[in-house]
Formats: structure tokens, sequence, C-alpha cells
């Protein structure tokens, strides 16, 4: 079998509201600050479920519950396939400590996620699994 890398997201919610987060990409792109949800690589030794645990953890300082897999996504970066899988998660607080990943943060509510969020194909996926209102 062939190299492959497994990421998780998480779409950390905290009464309601949806933890939306602005991070650098790359300067050679037209808009290197993107709007999106919590994302890492899984590590060889980690459940999907820890590692969304832990990428949460490092990025935000929140730790989750009611983790909950709402829908999966995939590209190829190279020649490498990857296999993403996005989680529900509850946080037991809003109170967020960014890393220096994260440039700053909201919290959104589910109909305000096609206004920020920068990626189309993250609004289409939530879409798709229920988790924000359909276009009008």
């Amino acid at each position: 079998m062939g190299k492959f890398r497994v990421m998780v997201k998480g779409i950390v919610e905290f009464q309601g509201k949806l933890l939306a987060v602005e991070r650098w990409y790359n300067d050679c792109i037209v808009e290197p600050y993107q709007w999106e949800f919590l994302d890492g690589d899984m590590e060889p030794d980690e459940t999907p479920t820890e590692a969304v645990e832990r990428v949460v953890a490092e990025l935000t300082g929140i730790g989750v519950s009611e983790i909950r897999p709402v829908y999966t996504w995939g590209f190829t970066a190279g020649e490498v396939p990857v296999v993403g899988i996005a989680f529900l998660c509850q946080a037991g607080t809003e109170a967020v400590l960014l890393s220096e990943e994260i440039s700053d943060f909201k919290w959104i509510t589910r109909e305000e996620v096609p206004e920020v969020v920068t990626r189309n194909a993250i609004i289409r996926d939530m879409r798709a699994a229920g988790m924000i209102p359909q276009e009008n």
C-alpha cells in the first residue's frame, strides 16, 4: 500500500456558536490568510478522535468532548492522497488561547459560516452534512 496522509478537522461548538479561526497559509497565493475551522494531521499512534482532541487543544487550549464525525473529504497533495475526517466537538469553555499558527478567532453562528469561512469546499461539505442552511 502506498503512502497517504490522514487529517482531522475540529468544528468546535460552544453554546450554539462555532469557533472560526484565521490562519496563514502561503504567501504565494492571493489570500494567504484564510478563515476556517481547526485542522491538523493525525499521528501514527492516535485514533482520529484522539487526534482531533490534540489538534484542538494545541491550537486553542480548549478541551473538547462529545466528539462525533460529521463529514469526510479528500484531495491529493503532489502524489500523496490525503483523507480528512471532520468532527463536531463540544467545548467546555469559550476562552481561547491561540497558538502561533492562528492569527485570529471568532465565535460565529451556523448561519454566518458562508459569510466568514474562506474555503468554499468547507461550506459545501457542511451544507451536504446538514450542518448549515442551504443556499437561498
